[in-house]
């Protein structure tokens, strides 16, 4: 007998083929077969507002990082990050896609003299410019990763850190900027998810994504904006075809692949937090 959970791998399938009005009838039978299932019930919502919906909410963002397993998440990366500040004590930072500045705030120390911030957003970019004025000189780009070469060429610090953010930057580009970074820092520090290696859009990639948007939509139950304004147009946006690729996660070996290729002689990795989606690790390499 077909269960609710393969109904929505089959709505998730006819997703990835573009396959509109299929898709919204395996999420429908998905939904009679289990009426508190949380993801048919919101892919059924998502698909009727049309497959163009995508995430524009940014109160659905906030409202997810600041719950959930995120909120864990954010406390321990932020204590990581701050016990390899104090170990290291550096004068010179930058921190590469630091979003609002909050891990940035939680990771500096006493000593610090200048903090470069590397962001593309200009809002996001304001946010941590007022979180982190404090004492020290905050310079700040507003410019994607790739463009740091270029825009601030010779500049060496101490510690790079970045968080969530270089998975965002396709598997060339985030190359070009390791190698740059390997001239010109004492230490990287790097949290990523550790993910894994699946081909886009075959059948394990789709069971692996019912399976683990099972579990962040239970975290969100009592906050529905969550799952319509977030994560169902994340789930929906990165399968389905026409639309550009955003992010290129991968395993925690991987990561440490790509610093060794990028001219990090030394590179570890711990866990730092257990998370709906993936364990998160600190990556410190150093050149």
């Amino acid at each position: 007998m077909a269960t609710a959970r393969e109904a929505l791998v089959a709505a998730l399938t006819a997703v990835s083929e573009g396959a509109w009005a299929a898709a919204a009838e395996h999420a429908a039978r998905a939904r009679s077969l289990d009426p508190d299932d949380l993801l048919a019930d919101a892919l059924v919502d998502h698909l009727a507002r049309g497959a163009d919906d995508v995430y524009t909410d940014p109160e659905a963002f906030e409202r997810f990082i600041d719950g959930g397993a995120n909120i864990a998440l954010y406390e321990r990366t932020g204590r990581a990050l701050a016990a390899v500040h104090a170990a290291r004590r550096p004068t010179t930072v930058v921190d590469i896609g630091c979003g609002e500045g909050r891990l940035t705030a939680a990771s500096i120390r006493e000593g610090l003299r200048r903090l470069d911030l590397v962001e593309p957003s200009a809002e996001l970019l304001g946010r941590a410019e007022r979180r982190l004025d404090d004492g020290f000189e905050v310079v700040s780009h507003q410019i994607p990763a790739q463009e740091l070469a270029r825009v601030v060429p010779g500049r060496r610090w101490e510690v790079a850190q970045s968080t969530f953010a270089l998975h965002t930057l396709d598997p060339a580009a985030r190359a070009a900027v390791l190698a740059d970074l390997a001239t010109r820092v004492h230490a990287l520090l790097v949290v990523e998810f550790d993910c894994p290696a699946l081909v886009d859009r075959s059948e394990a990639h789709i069971r692996h994504l019912v399976d683990r948007y099972q579990l962040g939509l239970a975290e969100y139950v009592d906050d529905p904006i969550v799952a319509s304004g977030f994560l169902l147009p994340v789930l929906v946006g990165q399968i389905a075809p026409g639309v550009e690729r955003h992010t290129w996660e991968q395993p925690v070996t991987a990561w440490g692949d790509d610093l060794r290729s990028a001219g990090f002689a030394h590179v570890r990795h711990r866990l730092v937090s257990d998370h709906w989606w993936a364990p998160a690790h600190l990556i410190e390499a150093t050149p």
